[in-house]
C-alpha cells in the first residue's frame, strides 16, 4: 500500500502536466473570439482597407502566387439562394379603415334600399340582390354596433342577449304579448314563445313529439321557414335536432340577428322565385308556424320546393292559418269561407305531390313525404299536374328558378326501398358512410377517402385547440363558419362541443358535397365567395 503523501505527489505532478494544455486552449479561444469580432465589425462597417505597408509587403512576398490581391477585402455573409424581394407596392398590405358606424348592420346582398328597385310581386324584392361588380362595394371594415359586448355563453344565450349587440326594440312591442322577446334594462330576454306557441317552444315541441318520434334519432335536421327569433330551433337543440332557421330582411329586420345572437343557426332568406340554397333530400323536418307563406298559391311552387328539400319519408309541420281555422277565424280577422278555401288548396297540393297527411290535432297538422316515387309515378294518370322535373339538377340551388314540377327521387328496385339509401339514426349517422358516397354519386370520393377525411379532421381539430386556447374553452365560441367544408369533417370533429358549424360548399366546387354533409346530420349552405 502506497503512503498517503504519494497520492498528493501524483496530484501535483498531474496539475503541472495539464497547466500548459489549459493555457493553449485558453489562447485558442481568445484568438477565435478576436477574429470573430473583427469579421463581424467588417461586415457591419463595410470593407476595411489594409494599411499600405502591409499591402506592399504582401505583394513583395507573393512571388509564387499569381492571384491578385484586391485593395479592399470584404467578408460576405449574405445568402445567395433567396428570391428577390418584392417591390414595395406589392409587399405593402392595404389598410382598410372602419366603415361609418351607420353601416354596423350592413348586409351587402340584403340591402333594404337596393331591394326597392326590384319587383314587388311574390316578394321578389326581398330575395338576395347583390351589388353589381364595382358598384356599392365597400372598401372598409363593417364595425360592431356601439357598445357591443361579448355574447352570453350557451346555453345562457338561448334566453339572453345584450341590447347593445342587437339594438332593436320593435319586436318587444309588436310581439310582446306572444312572448317572443322582452326588453329588460341592458338586455333582451327570450321566454321561448311564438305566435302559435305563447306557452313556449318547449311545450309546443312536446306536443309535436306526441305525434311523431323526436327521440329515437331518426330526426336530426330541420328547416324552419319564417322563423321569427328562432325559438323553435333553439329548443329543438336540446333534443339533438339541428335546425336551419330563416326569415327575410323585412319590417322585423332583427329576426335573424336575434337568432344568431342567441347562438341558434339562422340565415336571411325567403321563398319567392328561386330555390333555397340547400341540396335536395337535406332535411328530416320542414316547419312553418304562422310563417305567412301562401302554400297553395302559384301552382304550389312553394310546397314543391319544400318537397325537394325533404328527405324521403320526411315531415312537413304546419301550424297557424289555415289550420284549425274553425277556432281562430275571428282572431285572424278572416272569413270562414276564405280560410276553408285556403286549407283546401294546401290539402290539394299536398295530395298532388303524393304526401300523406298523418294527423291534424288542435293547431298542428303533419304531412309525410313518400320514401320513394314508385306509387307517385303511377298516380300521374290521375294527377297529371304537377309532373316530374326533367331539366334541372335537383341539388342545383344557387339562383335557380323554382319550377312547377316534382323533384324526382332516385330510382329504387323495390317499393319498400328508401330512395337514395336509408340513413342510420343519430349519432351513428355522423360517421356512417353517406348514401351519396356509398352509391358512387360523388365523383372521386370513396368510402375510404371519407374515413380518412374524418380521421384527419379529428387530428386537426385537436391541433387547433392546442394553438387557439379559446377554441378549447367550453362555450367560448358558439357558431363557426367553415368556408370550404368539403365533407364536413371539421364540424364532425367538434360535434361534442357546445358549438355548431355552418358548412359552406362553394358553388364553384368541382364536386357538390353539401348533400353528403346533410346525410351526416350536419347543416350547411351554398355560397359564391
Amino acid at each position: 500500500m502506497a503512503p498517503p503523501f504519494s497520492n498528493y505527489h501524483n496530484l501535483i505532478t498531474a496539475s503541472k502536466i495539464k497547466r500548459p494544455n489549459l493555457i493553449k486552449a485558453l489562447a485558442a479561444v481568445i484568438l477565435c473570439s478576436v477574429f470573430y469580432l473583427i469579421g463581424f465589425y467588417q461586415n457591419t462597417r463595410g470593407s476595411i482597407p489594409l494599411p499600405s505597408p502591409v499591402l506592399a509587403q504582401t505583394q513583395k512576398n507573393a512571388v509564387a502566387c499569381v492571384i491578385p490581391v484586391a485593395a479592399n477585402i470584404t467578408l460576405d455573409f449574405e445568402p445567395h439562394h433567396r428570391p428577390a424581394d418584392p417591390p414595395p407596392s406589392a409587399a405593402a398590405v392595404p389598410e382598410l379603415p372602419p366603415c361609418d358606424p351607420s353601416y354596423s348592420e350592413y348586409t351587402p346582398c340584403e340591402d333594404a334600399r337596393r331591394s326597392l328597385a326590384f319587383e314587388r310581386a311574390r316578394l321578389i324584392y326581398r330575395e338576395r340582390h347583390c351589388p353589381a361588380s364595382g358598384e356599392e362595394r365597400l372598401r372598409c371594415r363593417v364595425p360592431a354596433p356601439h357598445g357591443y359586448r361579448v355574447p352570453f355563453r350557451w346555453p345562457e344565450s338561448r334566453e339572453l342577449a345584450w341590447y347593445a349587440n342587437v339594438p332593436h326594440k320593435e319586436l318587444t312591442v309588436e310581439k310582446g304579448k306572444q312572448n317572443w322577446v322582452h326588453y329588460e334594462g341592458d338586455r333582451f330576454r327570450f321566454p321561448g314563445g311564438g305566435t302559435m306557441f305563447p306557452r313556449g317552444a318547449d311545450a309546443y315541441i312536446d306536443e309535436i313529439g306526441k305525434l311523431i318520434n323526436l327521440k329515437d334519432g331518426s330526426i336530426r335536421t330541420a328547416i324552419d321557414t319564417g322563423c321569427g327569433v328562432a325559438s323553435f330551433g333553439a329548443y329543438l337543440l336540446s333534443r339533438n335536432v339541428l335546425t336551419v332557421s330563416f326569415a327575410p330582411r323585412d319590417s322585423h329586420e332583427a329576426q335573424v340577428q336575434f337568432a344568431l345572437e342567441r347562438g341558434v343557426p339562422a340565415l336571411i332568406g325567403i321563398i319567392a322565385s328561386i330555390r333555397l340554397p340547400y341540396p335536395s333530400r337535406a332535411f328530416d323536418i320542414a316547419h312553418c308556424s304562422r310563417c305567412l307563406i301562401p302554400w297553395g298559391e302559384h301552382d304550389g311552387q312553394y310546397l314543391l320546393e319544400v318537397d325537394r328539400l325533404l328527405r324521403p319519408g320526411g315531415y312537413w309541420i304546419l301550424s297557424g292559418p289555415p289550420i284549425n281555422w274553425e277556432g281562430h277565424y275571428r282572431g285572424w280577422n278572416r272569413t270562414m269561407q276564405d280560410l276553408k278555401a285556403e286549407q283546401d288548396r294546401v290539402e290539394g297540393v299536398a295530395r298532388s305531390i303524393c304526401w300523406k297527411k298523418l294527423v291534424q290535432k288542435n293547431d298542428i297538422a303533419i304531412w309525410q313525404k313518400p320514401t320513394n316515387h314508385v306509387h307517385c309515378r303511377a298516380t300521374r294518370r290521375v294527377f297529371r299536374q304537377p309532373g316530374f322535373c326533367t331539366s334541372q339538377n335537383p341539388d342545383q340551388a344557387w339562383y335557380t328558378k323554382l319550377e312547377t314540377c316534382i323533384t324526382p327521387l332516385p330510382e329504387v328496385s323495390d317499393i319498400k326501398e328508401t330512395a337514395g339509401g336509408s340513413l342510420p339514426k343519430w349519432p351513428e349517422r355522423l360517421t356512417a358512410i353517406p348514401p351519396r358516397i356509398r352509391n358512387g354519386s360523388l365523383e372521386g370520393i370513396t368510402a375510404g377517402k371519407f374515413n380518412e377525411d374524418t380521421e384527419l379532421w379529428q387530428k386537426r381539430a385537436g391541433y387547433y385547440k392546442r394553438v387557439d386556447q379559446q377554441l378549447a374553452q367550453t362555450g367560448r365560441y358558439r357558431n363557426l363558419l367553415d368556408m370550404n367544408a368539403y365533407l364536413g369533417g371539421f364540424a364532425a370533429a367538434l360535434v361534442r362541443d357546445p358549438v355548431w358549424v355552418m358548412n359552406v360548399v362553394p358553388v364553384e366546387s368541382r364536386v357538390d358535397t353539401l348533400g353528403a354533409i346533410y346525410e351526416r346530420g350536419l347543416i350547411g349552405t351554398y355560397q359564391n365567395w
